[in-house]
């Protein structure tokens, strides 16, 4: 018993790790490419790569030995960006805050052809209540490895605490929760300026994330008492984060059908509703479409390998009567 203890702690160690690392990591990528933007110039085409807490560029340089190797393609500089002064610039340097090309600024532009909404609107709840998702299930995965009742409980009850806390402080006391929500009623007006339906919807994310806050610090009660009452219940603790990249794949599919056949008339070309690919090579218009799990997403498979490795031990352990 001592050494299947051991080994599902170690499993569980290597899940932790993937978890946080998973966390800071790209999980899926998707790429457009079309005539107008040669591999030259632009060799992974349109690329975005997305996280837990959000879309970023997925674009890089252009390499050595392209005819673009040495252009500088400059960013959209807004009325708060410095601009290059002739007299005060010492350096001269005709290229400030010059950038390779935003990949997903572009997507943007793309999308908003046919009526679609900025990426950055999709999923305006998960994306920052995404730190305390995983630090709910580090902590049930924490109480897991553990092979005793009592300090299984501990450590839920003070890793759930301290989850809470971190999360209401965050979100309420620091103002985090409001501050996104005006960032998405910022974004959500890039192309579409009908204010009053904005603000009903910056007031359908806000109260949304309030109900998600309260329903999360529930179903950590709901745990506690859970272990506490029933034996096979620890095995929730490491089959919910277990489940991970089916979580996400789910999400994923699912924001993609919104943005599909939810396409506004500002577009200036009409679209049939369409879900986008989820998953491999598709086509839309004169755009070819690519949809991969990136690098994360293989953290996510490690995480669900060793906890099932873990949790199947584990039952053992509770078939035999030697788990607490």
């Amino acid at each position: 018993m001592e050494k299947q203890n051991k080994i599902v702690g170690g499993l569980t160690l290597i899940a932790l790790v993937a978890l946080i690392a998973a966390y800071f990591a790209p999980i899926w990528w998707v790429s457009l490419t079309a005539p107008n933007y040669p591999t030259d110039a632009f060799p992974d085409g349109i690329r975005i790569h997305f996280h837990f807490d959000g879309v970023y560029n997925g674009c890089k340089a252009a390499g050595k030995g392209t005819r673009m190797a040495n252009e500088i393609i400059q960013k959209d500089l807004s009325h708060e960006d410095e601009r290059y002064n002739p007299i005060t610039d010492a350096k001269k340097d005709l290229n400030k805050n010059a950038e390779g090309l935003d990949c997903v600024h572009e997507m943007n532009t793309i999308n908003h052809y046919v009526g679609m909404f900025p990426i950055a609107t999709g999923a305006p709840v998960e994306k920052p209540l995404a730190k305390f998702f995983f630090g709910f299930f580090a902590v049930m995965m924490l109480a897991f490895a553990l092979p005793k009742k009592k300090p299984r409980l501990a450590v839920l009850t003070a890793g759930f605490i301290a989850v809470a806390a971190w999360m209401l402080i965050d979100q309420f006391v620091m103002g985090h929760l409001e501050t996104h929500v005006q960032a998405y009623m910022q974004e959500a007006g890039t192309f579409f300026k009908d204010m009053d339906l904005i603000n009903t919807w910056g007031s359908n994310v806000r109260n949304i994330s309030k109900l998600v806050i309260c329903g999360l610090i529930a179903v950590m009660v709901v745990v506690i008492i859970g272990v506490k009452l029933i034996r096979p219940f620890q095995l929730l603790l490491a089959l919910v984060p277990a489940l991970l990249p089916m979580f996400f794949v789910i999400t994923y599919a699912g924001w993609l059908w919104f943005f599909g056949h939810n396409m506004h008339p500002w577009g200036a070309f009409t679209v049939k509703p369409f879900m986008p690919t989820v998953f491999g090579e598709g086509k839309v218009a004169q755009f070819s479409t690519f949809s991969y799990p990136y690098w994360g997403y293989g953290l996510l498979v490690i995480i669900f390998i060793s906890l099932m490795l873990a949790l199947l031990i584990r039952r053992k352990q509770l078939r035999e009567g030697t788990a607490e």
